[in-house]
């Protein structure tokens, strides 16, 4: 009688533990801008069939939402701009002007997208693109 309860209540219990973790991480993500759930949110990403999901979430998402920068994204994965500065330069120069200038607008908006070393060429390219994108 009572493990058939248990095994009627079964889905109940499923429901209210994925609750309550939702409930947790609404509360973290409140707390200090985030800052609890980035490592937590990292860690899940590294887990690799939610990372692809979230991953592919996140940019059809952003497809959705803007294509230009979506598509600017998807080439600078391409190339590797991540981690060598002439990469990123390379897949800058392969975008186009709508691509580039939504790419440097997220850029701006979030501030740390950029690479931090830029050489002059870079910085000039850069600023060049800021004062198109502002007259425009």
């Amino acid at each position: 009688m009572i493990a058939s309860l248990w095994i009627i209540l079964l889905p109940l219990w499923i429901v209210l533990g994925l609750g309550l973790i939702l409930g947790i991480f609404a509360l973290l993500s409140r707390v200090a801008g985030g800052k609890y759930v980035r490592p937590i949110m990292q860690f899940i990403l590294k887990v690799p069939l939610l990372g692809r999901g979230m991953k592919k979430a996140s940019q059809a998402a952003l497809e959705r939402q803007n294509p230009e920068l979506a598509s600017a994204i998807k080439k600078l994965e391409r190339y590797g701009a991540t981690r060598d500065p002439q990469r990123a330069q390379a897949a800058m120069s392969n975008m186009t002007s709508a691509e580039r200038r939504a790419y440097l607008d997220a850029a701006g908006e979030q501030g740390d997208a950029l690479p931090e070393q830029m050489n002059r060429q870079m910085r000039r390219q850069l600023e060049r693109a800021r004062k198109r994108g502002g007259r425009r």
